[in-house]
C-alpha cells in the first residue's frame, strides 16, 4: 500500500509539471519530446500499478497459505486424537471378545460333558424324586436346540418345560439354559433376569454358581463393571468350593490388574 501511495504521488507531481505553461515545456525541447515524455510516464505508471497489484495479490496468497497451514495443523491434531480413541476402543473390544470367547468355551465344555454323560437327571432336593422319562425327553429336546444354536427356539422350549413341569428336578437346569440362551443372543438384560430367577427359585441348585457367573458376564457386557465385580465377589463368598467360584477368582484377579 505504501508503494502504491508513493507511485501515485510521483505520478501527480509529473502530471503537474507537464501541465505548466508552454514556456516551461521549452526546457525539454519541442512538443514531440514532451508528448513522448508524457507517454513514457503513463506507461511507467501502469507498470508500477501492475507491480503493486501483483505484490498485493502475493501478500493475500501468503495469508491464505498461513490460514491453510493452521487448518492442516488442526486436522493433524484431530486425526491423532481420533486414532487414540480408536486404539482404546479396539482394546476394549478385544477384551470383551476374549471374555465372551472364554465363556463360550466354558459353555462348550459343559455341553460336551452333557453329551458324554447324557446329563442324567439329578437327584432332587427337598423330597423331590428324579426326573421322569417324559421330563427328561422334553428337557433334552430343548437342550438340543441350544446345541444347534437355535437359541430362540431353545428359550421357548425350556420355558414350556417349566410351565409343564414346574417342580421337576431339571427345572433349575432349564432356567439356567434360558439365561445362557439369552446371553448367546446378546440379550444381556434378559440373561440377567433369567439367572436371577434361578437364584431366587433354586438357591441351593448346583446350577446357582454358574448362574451367577453368567450374570457377571452379562453385566460386564453391558459395561457395568462395578455390578459384575460385586456378583463375582458374592459368588466366591456364597459358593467358595464351586468351579464357578474358581473362575470368578481368576476374573477378579484379572480385573484388579487393569
Amino acid at each position: 500500500m505504501r508503494a502504491r501511495l508513493a507511485c501515485l504521488t510521483l505520478a501527480a507531481a509529473l502530471g503537474a509539471a507537464l501541465a505548466a505553461p508552454a514556456s516551461h515545456a521549452a526546457l525539454f525541447g519541442d512538443d514531440d519530446k514532451l508528448e513522448q515524455l508524457r507517454r513514457d510516464i503513463q506507461a511507467n505508471e501502469k507498470a508500477l500499478e501492475a507491480r503493486i497489484a501483483k505484490l498485493e495479490a502475493s501478500a493475500a496468497d501468503r495469508n491464505s497459505l498461513l490460514d491453510l497451514s493452521g487448518q492442516l495443523d488442526q486436522l493433524r491434531s484431530d486425526l491423532a486424537r481420533l486414532r487414540g480413541q480408536v486404539e482404546v476402543l479396539s482394546n476394549q473390544i478385544d477384551t470383551a471378545e476374549k471374555r465372551q470367547k472364554d465363556l463360550y468355551l466354558d459353555i462348550d465344555t459343559r455341553l460336551r460333558k452333557l453329551e458324554q454323560t447324557k446329563e442324567q437327571p439329578p437327584a432332587a432336593t427337598s423330597g423331590e424324586t428324579t426326573a421322569s422319562p417324559a421330563e427328561t425327553k422334553a428337557y433334552e429336546a430343548a437342550l438340543n436346540q441350544f446345541k444347534l444354536g437355535n437359541y430362540t427356539t431353545a428359550i421357548s422350549a425350556f420355558q414350556g418345560f417349566l410351565v409343564t413341569y414346574p417342580s421337576s428336578a431339571l427345572a433349575a437346569s432349564a432356567q439356567y439354559w434360558i439365561g445362557n440362551a439369552y446371553y448367546a443372543r446378546r440379550d444381556y438384560k434378559h440373561a440377567i433376569e433369567a439367572q436371577q430367577k434361578l437364584l431366587t427359585g433354586w438357591p441351593d441348585s448346583s446350577k446357582a454358581p454358574d448362574a451367577m457367573l453368567n450374570m457377571a458376564s452379562s453385566q460386564e457386557a453391558l459395561g457395568d463393571r462395578g455390578a459384575a465385580r460385586k456378583t463375582l465377589e458374592a459368588l466366591v463368598q456364597k459358593y467358595p468350593a464351586s468351579a464357578a467360584a474358581a473362575s470368578a477368582k481368576q476374573r477378579l484377579a484379572q480385573g484388579s490388574k487393569r
